[in-house]
């Protein structure tokens, strides 16, 4: 069977690109703007890809057209799709049927923290020695793959409150059917598709009221719009977790260690000592989520503890894309104030008093609109130097959004000029830290470059 996916080098459409040809279909896909790391996957997956959305490459015609959520009407191959009558599902719809049906679901839902705490709990599964199936929503350096099919019963989905397709305008995660939920933290975003915080919480019900009253709801035991949630309606047994709460699973993190040591406490008993590489308190609550998520599939938490000792991240996580004449270079996801903020203050954490340059890309829809533009200073307060990417078409006042950040605010409209006035700016011993939701033009490649020029 032939199955084109429209939308194919998001990551979510990548792992249904990667889970299709491992079951047997003939995978093709079309999408633009293609960058690492899913351009890298496919690539290694040899699924032929077309650039654009042009109704041709619906010849010969696919036996089913899998089409993402990026994807809306008016866009020629839509319109042509529409006008074939070949059969369409959206990713999510697709996935639930060939693969999602026969499995025990743990979904990971959140505005923040999904991909690390999805490729956590995978990867505790993995040395538990359950061969999980997954679908993550990034790369995870111990797999080097956004997704897989599995050998076992059980199946770890980063469980998005996005909109399924220009069809489905139901978040994704109600398709997943879990039995084990992790919800994480809940704020406003998607301000596209979301009037307000409230329509979010409305989503995130829909999918507790489809957790089985034999499953597990996981939750962040700190975070008032979740307890919310879960007052207009819970059938589930909950467990909370937090770092230093009241609650079933948390954590004392050795001080001093930028959260890079700390011990597990169930029930308030020691249950499992973790030291790894990672740091942030928001990385230490992601570790409770995915041990806490492990021990309802039966993994004990001494186990999930090894196995997150041997946890390497996830690409574009705090990412160190080189070291060139001792200024460290950073790639992360962070696009929202509050993983911003969360992301300086862990890297603050670890390196002290040295300078920290903060470069940062307004990309997503969200932050396009400058819905969280006011929190952006105080976000971005922590670090020494501020750069921000200030195209002519951003459609509002980056400059005077930041203004109480003052001289420590510079602006660029073009991604060469970002590359000269940063390689320009630092010097031995800084810290730069990327944050974009895309691939910023190349900048982290051409920044290690520019610096490693000869004067």
């Amino acid at each position: 069977m032939h199955v084109h996916i429209l939308g194919i080098a998001g990551t979510f459409m990548g792992g249904i690109a990667a889970i299709a040809k491992a079951l047997g279909f003939r995978v093709t896909g079309s999408d633009r703007n293609v960058y690492p790391p899913m351009s890298t996957q496919l690539e290694a997956l040899g699924i032929e890809l077309v650039q654009g959305y042009e109704p041709a490459q619906l010849e010969p015609r696919p036996d089913v057209v899998i089409v993402g959520n990026a994807l809306s009407r008016g866009v020629p191959v839509v319109e042509a799709l529409l006008d074939s009558g070949i059969p369409y599902a959206s990713g999510p719809e697709w996935l639930a049927r060939h693969v999602l049906a026969q499995r025990h679901v743990l979904a990971v839902a959140g505005t923040h923290g999904k991909t690390t705490t999805s490729s956590m709990l995978a990867w505790i599964l993995e040395r538990a020695g359950l061969d999980p199936g997954f679908l993550i929503g990034g790369v995870p350096d111990n797999f080097m793959t956004s997704a897989r099919v599995g050998g076992s019963g059980v199946f770890v989905i980063e469980a998005d409150e996005y909109d399924t397709a220009f069809f489905d305008k139901r978040a994704k995660f109600v398709h997943y059917r879990p039995r084990t939920a992790v919800l994480n933290n809940l704020e406003f975003d998607h301000a596209d598709i979301y009037p307000d915080v409230a329509a979010i919480r409305t989503q995130f019900h829909h999918l507790v009221r489809t957790v089985p009253h034999s499953g597990r709801i996981i939750v962040n035991g700190g975070d008032a719009n979740l307890a919310t949630t879960l007052a207009m309606g819970c059938w589930t047994p909950c467990e909370r977790f937090g770092v230093g709460a009241d609650a079933e699973w948390r954590a004392e993190v050795v001080p001093g260690s930028a959260e890079s040591r700390f011990t597990v406490l169930h029930a308030g008993r020691p249950v499992a000592a973790v030291e790894w590489p990672l740091i942030g308190e928001h990385n230490v609550a992601n570790a409770l989520a995915a041990t806490a998520a492990a021990h309802h599939v039966g993994v004990a938490p001494a186990v999930a503890g090894a196995a997150l000792a041997r946890f390497r991240g996830v690409k574009r996580r705090m990412e160190i894309r080189g070291t060139i004449g001792g200024v460290t270079v950073y790639d992360d996801f962070a696009h929202h104030p509050t993983a911003i903020a969360t992301t300086v203050r862990a890297l603050r954490g670890r390196v002290g008093s040295a300078r920290i340059l903060t470069v940062l890309e307004s990309r997503s829809n969200t932050m396009r609109l400058g819905v969280h533009r006011e929190a952006l200073a105080d976000a971005l307060a922590p670090a020494d130097a501020c750069w921000f990417f200030c195209p002519p078409t951003l459609g509002w006042d980056l400059p005077a959004a930041v203004a109480a950040l003052g001289a420590r605010a510079h602006f660029a409209a073009s991604i060469e000029e970002l590359v000269a006035s940063l390689a320009n700016a630092a010097r031995p011993g800084d810290h730069v830290l990327i944050m974009s939701n895309g691939g910023f033009g190349g900048l982290h490649e051409r920044l290690v470059d520019a610096l490693a020029a000869p004067p």
